[in-house]
């Protein structure tokens, strides 16, 4: 008798234990509140009658998602944040409400890269033109909000094996020149290696871009957008339904590049994050 009473109060607490991890399995994989990072922050108490709450953060919606009871904002942080109180502001049932969130520090680490040219580094003024135009295709992509759910909020990882070369947010030097820091995570595999959709989503560019070369970008849905670059080969066409796991294209190293790698973004309500976050590869 004693013994079932054990096994029996063994197997609750492992039910339980099951139970509360499962309720806050996006917060563990996801919650990563630094500069360049992700907040997840709890709205249970602004969802009324199952409607889910409209949320923004410094303009941008922010993607909104029902995880088994809870209701929970994904919110992208700007690298550029500073330490300290953050505001949502949260719009349910015609009122809107300010809801807090605290973001800690985070220090990023140098790179210095050698180009054997200068062309990625001193663009001529044709080819500094060039780029505006094609960042601004990007920009308009990232801020794109589709009021559609992303099938999967913790990402598969885009290629197999390889290793990160370079993280997000280092500070990086061309030539010995600062430039903009690295705004997404680098996986070092072969030239040709399958590049594959993190998430169900829509193609929404297949461009062959100054810096980035041959790119491709995924939009998932509420914001949440992925982006694959330095590809030798592009597999899909502007328009086209992806499901996760389908082939976007090869690995390459075209556009600015010192060698085979895929150049992978992950951007939520219009802010670049760490994809390392989504694949649980972030480092503190």
């Amino acid at each position: 008798m004693k013994f079932s009473r054990f096994l029996f109060s063994t197997l609750s607490g492992l039910v339980i234990s099951q139970l509360a991890w499962a309720n806050t399995y996006i917060e563990n994989r996801l919650n990563k509140p630094v500069p360049g990072g992700v907040a997840v922050v709890n709205l249970d108490a602004y969802s009324q009658g199952g409607v889910l709450p409209t949320v923004r953060y410094q303009g941008n919606r922010v993607l909104v998602v029902k995880s088994d009871q809870n209701i929970l904002a994904i919110v992208g942080i700007p690298l550029k944040t500073s330490a300290g109180a953050q505001t949502l502001v949260v719009s349910s049932q015609g009122k809107e409400s300010q809801v807090s969130f605290n973001v800690g520090s985070k220090k990023y680490k140098e790179q210095h890269i050698k180009l054997s040219s200068n062309k990625h580094v001193n663009p001529s003024a044709e080819d500094e033109a060039r780029f505006k135009r094609e960042l601004n295709e990007q920009l308009a992509a990232y801020k794109n909000f589709r009021e559609v759910k992303p099938s999967n909020i913790v990402l598969d990882r885009p290629v197999d094996g390889g290793h990160y070369s370079s993280p997000f947010g280092l500070r990086r030097f061309f030539n010995g020149q600062e430039r903009n820091p690295h705004s997404g995570l680098d996986i070092a595999v072969p030239q040709g290696t399958p590049v594959k959709a993190a998430a169900d989503g829509v193609v929404t560019i297949v461009a062959d871009y100054f810096f980035n070369g041959k790119t491709v970008f995924v939009d998932h849905g509420q914001g949440m957008v992925t982006m694959y670059c330095h590809l030798s080969a592009i597999d899909v066409k502007k328009g086209q339904v992806v499901k996760r796991g389908e082939s976007l294209g090869k690995v390459g190293s075209t556009g600015r590049s010192t060698g085979p790698h895929l150049h992978w973004n992950v951007s939520l309500n219009n802010v670049r994050v760490d994809p390392a976050i989504f694949v649980g590869a972030f480092q503190p």
